[in-house]
């Protein structure tokens, strides 16, 4: 009796953790797509190698949603072969979501100049593009209440005068706030936006490999419980 109430508790814990990786999973998706959108269309990020941590946050999201489904039925069911590949394909999980991990942390160091080429590239099409790109380029520095590359210096292209910024340069924008103001620190925002955006990219790469670390841990524990229900089930104990 203490061995099946002890097997029965790892059955239902299986079938709980599997139902919170399914809503992890869910969660990556979510993720993964808001971050792709955000740096493709709100920075036009053209570096294909910047959709890395998105796409594979989306890939991994979705192996677990529909792994953790499987893993469900088969821990419900207690069906062996089920369970069995469960902990197999939960493993392949773990490995990459770990792989990605130190992807992400090598990746940091790409960051400073994927973000300073994307600003720039935008900041120099910005005169001649199109409506909906300068509303983007805008909506950027706006945003991180920064103005230019490194500096409100760079946008000394714009004008003839060599000294009129954007309206979202300003602090308090105003139609023509920029205008020969590029240097007026107490109207246009001074600081650059490459170094506040890398920030903030380092910052949460370095949280997006904390919480990848965290699931693969409580990952192993599944592997566990899995191992632990196979061995229940293919001794032939009643754990219903």
């Amino acid at each position: 009796m203490g061995v099946e109430g002890a097997m029965k508790c790892v059955k239902y814990s299986l079938v709980f953790f599997n139902f919170i990786c399914w809503i992890c999973g869910l969660a990556l998706i979510v993720l993964g797509i808001m971050a792709q959108v955000s740096l493709h269309n709100t920075l036009r990020i053209k570096d294909v190698s910047m959709s890395g941590v998105p796409i594979v946050l989306i890939a991994v999201g979705a192996l677990i949603f529909f792994i953790a489904f499987f893993g469900c039925c088969g821990a419900w069911k207690e069906n062996y072969c089920m369970v069995t590949t469960f902990a197999v394909l939960l493993t392949m999980i773990i490995i990459i979501e770990i792989a990605a991990a130190i992807a992400g942390f090598v990746f940091r160091d790409k960051i400073s100049t994927i973000v300073k080429d994307s600003l720039t590239d935008m900041i120099e099409n910005y005169k001649n593009g199109t409506k909906e790109f300068k509303a983007s380029v805008d909506g950027v520095q706006e945003k991180w209440k920064c103005c230019g590359v490194n500096s409100s210096s760079d946008w000394s292209y714009l004008d003839s005068d060599g000294n009129t910024v954007p309206d979202s340069c300003c602090i308090t924008k105003t139609t023509g706030c920029g205008k020969g103001n590029m240097k007026d620190a107490s109207k246009v925002y001074q600081k650059g936006c490459h170094d506040v955006m890398e920030n903030f990219l380092k910052k949460n790469i370095q949280w997006v490999i904390v919480a990848a670390i965290v699931i693969a841990l409580m990952q192993i524990m599944g592997v566990v419980f899995s191992c632990l229900l196979m061995r229940s089930i293919r001794s032939g104990y009643e754990v219903m």
